[in-house]
Order: structure tokens, then C-alpha cells, then sequence
């Protein structure tokens, strides 16, 4: 087990294991996983020339959701403490994380810290603690939201992965309930009617009774998010021409904060603990 600086093809951290599998992460831009090989595949879609721009806004790795999952009206977050500026999906994906080695030699923390430019955003001091461990044919993640201010605190948290994908037309989910809410309109709808828009783009939340397992033929592979709450709802996301597809763990829908559906909070000094993981499997053939 190994965690190596590397300068190329950008500057990034890259874990790996005796079997091959592989981390990439650049913990100053936003603790961002920007690569994950596993049995010799590389699992995550990354536009690097896009990465290579700071100017422009990331379109691959693992972002972090944090302290919100999607948007907010005028992009205004009511507290007690008053009204506070926050975009789309909080700052945690902005910020520059802390990197270590796990202790265990199975994979990296990330850690975030509240600071003075996130306080003027959300009034809160807090601990977020991102350990991602490589398994065989998978990819643990378990976070760990700390409290430490003087008040109850709020917050959702999610992840916004973009995984390859070899044809958007050809793809299938399986593990969808019947009903999903279109972020594109905020309306409830039919999920097998988004489903036959995936190469059109979509922008859709389920809440699934298990796990979601995404499909590619052409690959030969699926890619299965194991859910468990508080962390249990999924964004499903694409963007054509891309050939990739965002299959999102969020513990709140948008304006969870807001509405009170799934909001989460802590009390002073309190913490939380959220886990998913991602398996990688071979399909059957014959």
C-alpha cells in the first residue's frame, strides 16, 4: 500500500494497493477523487482539459456535497443566526482538504475544516472526515460529520461521482422505484419515462428501497451503489454528449433545509456517521 505524490497528467496524490486498484485525489481542490482504477478499469470520468481550467467548474471525480445537496432559493439559507449566502451544493467541493494515509493501509482521509470564508457562509464549526478504503472489486466511503459549535446544526451531505460509461443508449438502472422527482421541472414523474431520456440528458432524485445498480453491456460490467441511511436517497445525472453518467448517495433532496425532508442536524458537540460504497462486477456472459 502506497501514497505517492505524482506531477502528471496534473498534480495529485495516487493510492494503491497490491492488487492494482488505484486512488487519485488533489485535496486542494475540494478533497476531489479525480481517478479510481479498479481491476484494471478505470471507473470514474474525468474532462481534464475542463480540470486543467480553474476558471471553469469541475465535470468529473467525486465532488462533495456539503452543507447542502443542490440549490436554494436565490441561493439564501434561513437560520436562526439570519439569512446566508450559500451556492449551488455548499463550499465543501471548493475548499482545500487535509490528506493521510488511513491507518489501516487500506486507503486516504480527507478532512475539512471550518474556516472564516465558510463561517460567512454557515455559521457553524465543524469536522467533516472522508475515509475511502479500496476492496476487492469496490470502493468504501464513510464520512463523518462533526458538531463543534455552541448550536444545533443543519446540514445535508452528498456525493456527485461521474462514472464512464461506454453508451448512454444502451445503459440500464436497475433498483428504481417507479416514481422519481425531475429536478428539471420539480416535478414528480414516471422514472421509466426519464429512463428513456437518459442520451437527452436527465436530472432526477429516487428514493429507492435498496440499492441502485447501474448497467453497461457494451462493457461487460455494473456498478452498484449500496445505500444505507441517513445517506439513502440517489441523483441520476447525465450530460450528452458525455459519455458518462452521475449516480449520486445524497442523505436530503434540494431545499432539505428548508422543507425539513430528510434535513439532518446535530447537537452541539455531536457527530454523525455516513457510509455508501461503490462494487464494480463482471456481467455473465452466455
Amino acid at each position: 500500500m502506497t501514497l505517492d505524490y505524482r506531477s502528471t497528467p496534473y498534480p495529485h496524490w495516487e493510492f494503491s494497493n497490491a492488487e492494482g486498484d488505484q486512488l487519485r485525489v488533489v485535496p486542494e481542490r475540494g478533497g476531489l477523487v479525480t481517478g479510481w482504477r479498479c481491476d484494471g478499469r478505470e471507473i470514474l470520468y474525468l474532462d481534464l482539459e475542463r480540470f486543467l481550467d480553474p476558471a471553469q467548474s469541475v465535470r468529473g471525480g467525486v465532488p462533495v456535497l456539503f452543507p447542502i445537496c443542490g440549490g436554494l432559493p436565490n441561493n439564501t439559507l434561513p437560520l436562526p443566526q439570519g439569512n446566508f449566502n450559500l451556492g449551488q451544493h455548499g463550499f465543501a467541493r471548493q475548499m482545500p482538504w487535509q490528506l493521510s494515509a488511513l491507518d489501516d493501509g487500506q486507503g486516504i482521509a480527507l478532512e475539512l475544516n471550518d474556516d472564516p470564508t465558510s463561517r460567512a457562509a454557515y455559521p457553524f464549526a465543524f469536522l467533516l472526515r472522508m475515509e475511502l478504503r479500496l476492496e476487492a472489486g469496490a470502493l468504501g466511503i464513510r464520512t463523518t460529520v462533526h458538531n463543534r459549535s455552541a448550536d444545533p446544526m443543519p446540514f445535508s451531505f452528498g456525493l456527485h461521482p461521474y462514472f464512464n460509461l461506454t453508451n448512454l443508449n444502451s445503459a440500464r438502472f436497475e433498483g428504481l422505484p417507479d416514481q422519481c422527482l425531475n429536478h428539471l421541472s420539480m416535478a414528480e414523474t414516471s422514472t421509466a419515462s426519464q429512463m428513456a431520456r437518459l442520451n437527452d440528458g436527465v436530472d432526477l432524485l429516487v428514493r429507492p428501497e435498496g440499492h441502485v445498480r447501474l448497467v453497461d453491456p457494451e462493457a461487460g460490467i455494473s456498478l452498484e451503489l449500496e445505500l444505507s441511511a441517513p445517506m439513502d436517497l440517489a441523483v441520476i445525472w447525465t450530460e450528452p454528449p458525455r459519455r458518462m453518467v452521475c449516480l449520486e448517495p445524497w442523505s436530503g433532496p434540494r431545499q432539505a433545509l428548508i422543507s425539513g425532508d430528510h434535513k439532518l442536524e446535530l447537537d452541539p458537540g455531536a457527530s454523525c456517521l455516513l457510509e455508501t460504497r461503490y462494487r464494480v462486477r463482471t456481467l455473465a456472459t452466455g
